[in-house]
């Protein structure tokens, strides 16, 4: 890279911070984070780090380091959204860092900077750092650990010994042990390619392997407290759950064959993540499918790679999701890292003439493609300002201007325009799409609505296990109870019941008698329908949500 084009890629840097900050303090308009939030805001309630619920119901599904994250930034700042979301922007940064740090080490300065602006700009992690689910933080813990465990390899220093054991178990609380196939996985094809295979089994990796273990027993124990030493609690319909054995197989192995207590409805599809990745990994996945071809061929023909870590870790964990019967898209964000070192060389190094035509095609795609579909969803959106619409367009249409004007060469000139088209669709997406949908989630209304003081002694009940959105935003505990015992509930003092448009037509069809309290309108999709992107056809795909008591 010439000096020339540092403060390009300084300027995109800046650019891409700022789009993945600018949604951090809107509302939620999903399930999964209302959920997590509500748990750890439930932590810090009940003064208890060990153990999670959700209703004041015992609750077992994902491990805890995630929760403790939040815990802790809910108590140095309070409880609210931003708060929730801070910590995995945090962690979304380290990632960032050893990214650099690895490809650092083993390509050049360029390579490292370009990985990290493809993972900066890599559309599902820009969604994740607003829809925030566990998937930053293993972005960060699983690149570290494969960072310090190649530095371990190459040298036995006592300081990347603990850090890769640290945050190896850091992953393994954040989504299970199926994360050591990417980190240990790494580690494996490195020595396999290095033709020391059996070192796997030397002092050195067997200490690594114990202090993983080691800096994880807090998992264990937690889990052993809240369900191991209480048998009579009822778990997934039935008593004397062990939470260690969900950890360790039930909450893993039952979901890769999808026939866990918690299923998937579609079972998998072997292609699910290949053509998942087309847009999770835009703009870059048909430039990362280029790479791993080249990288097989360079292995088949026998030309030495400078690394072997990302391809073996990136693929084996990527062929288990893929053969898994159990698939969800941000599956693959965690792999992301790997993926951006991965496809960074061919950003711009110089290809045959059939690839140097492959990569034209393969960015401009994206650099025509993004902005075109972000100008049509605002034209049909019609959101009732345009002033954050006007300000993406001058702050992103001035970066490309100067960058069509000022970069010279093919290659950098590409990959820099690829990267202000996804993030000018991005910035739309946080400022303005994303803040639309929230302001009709009627859950977020609702619990406004009784945080105020009338309602101060009141008990509150949801009649779905899925109205997390409201739990969360609720200064006061929520309850639950199936909307089937609605008719025999008897309340005792001042209840109020969120329900929505489908629990009252229950009840209403079953004549059970209710006082209706507040209605409040509510998108309740998670998926973006075109019906409701079209303003004109917005109230189509509208729904109420309403607290009655009885």
């Amino acid at each position: 890279m010439t000096n020339n084009y540092k403060p390009f890629y300084l300027l995109i840097f800046i650019l891409a911070l700022l789009v993945s900050f600018a949604g951090i303090t809107t509302d939620f308009f999903t399930d999964d984070q209302g959920l997590y939030a509500a748990i750890a805001k439930t932590m810090v309630q009940k003064h208890d780090a060990l153990q999670l619920f959700t209703y004041n119901h015992d609750w077992l599904d994902k491990p805890h380091f995630p929760f403790w994250m939040a815990m802790l930034s809910f108590k140095v700042f309070g409880i609210s959204a931003w708060a929730y979301r801070l910590p995995a922007l945090l962690f979304f940064l380290l990632s960032l860092l050893y990214t650099y740090l690895f490809a650092r080490r083993f390509y050049t300065k360029e390579i490292a900077l370009t990985a990290v602006l493809i993972l900066m700009t890599a559309q599902h992690v820009l969604l994740s750092n607003l829809d925030v689910r566990a998937e930053p933080y293993l972005m960060a813990l699983i690149i570290g650990s494969i960072y310090h465990i190649a530095r371990y390899n190459d040298k036995t220093i006592f300081k990347h010994l603990i850090l890769a054991a640290l945050l190896t178990a850091c992953a393994i609380m954040t989504k299970g042990i199926f994360v050591i196939a990417a980190i240990y996985g790494s580690l494996l094809g490195q020595l396999i390619f290095q033709k020391k295979f059996l070192q796997v089994f030397y002092g050195k990796w067997l200490l690594l392997y114990l202090l993983t273990f080691i800096f994880t027993l807090p998992e264990f124990y937690a889990l052993y407290i809240q369900f191991d030493l209480h048998p009579e609690k009822l778990v997934f319909d039935r008593y004397g759950v062990s939470g260690i054995r969900w950890f360790l197989w039930d909450s893993q192995f039952g979901r890769f064959a999808n026939n866990g207590p918690i299923k998937q409805q579609k079972s998998g599809d072997v292609f699910f993540f290949a053509h998942t990745l087309l847009w999770a990994f835009l703009p870059w996945c048909l430039l990362f499918y280029y790479s791993v071809y080249k990288n097989l061929k360079s292995i088949w023909q026998k030309t030495k790679l400078p690394e072997y870590y990302t391809l073996s870790g990136g693929l084996l964990l990527l062929l288990i999701f893929s053969v898994s019967r159990f698939q969800l898209p941000f599956y693959t964000n965690i792999l992301f890292p790997l993926f951006a070192i991965i496809t960074a060389p061919y950003c711009l190094k110089q290809l045959s003439r059939a690839g140097q035509y492959y990569r034209q095609i393969a960015l401009w795609l994206f650099v025509v493609a993004l902005p075109l579909v972000i100008v049509v969803i605002h034209v049909y959106l019609k959101p009732a300002s345009n002033l954050l619409f006007v300000a993406d367009c001058l702050l992103f249409g001035l970066t490309a201007l100067i960058i069509v004007l000022k970069v010279k060469t093919g290659s950098y000139k590409t990959f820099m325009l690829a990267c202000c088209a996804v993030l000018f669709a991005n910035f739309y997406l946080n400022t303005v799409l994303f803040k639309t949908i929230a302001s009709y989630n009627g859950q977020v209304g609702a619990a406004k609505f009784i945080n105020q003081p009338q309602f101060k002694d009141a008990r509150i009940y949801s009649l779905r296990p899925s109205n997390n959105v409201f739990q969360f935003y609720s200064n006061k505990p929520v309850d639950y109870i199936p909307m089937e015992d609605f008719g025999r509930f008897t309340p005792t003092g001042n209840t109020i019941f969120f329900v929505s448009q489908a629990t009252v037509d229950y009840i209403t069809q079953n004549h059970q008698y209710f006082k209706l309290i507040a209605t409040f309108t509510d998108y309740p999709q998670e998926n973006i329908l075109p019906k409701f992107i079209n303003s004109a056809t917005r109230s189509t795909v509208l729904s109420k949500v309403y607290l009655i008591s009885k």
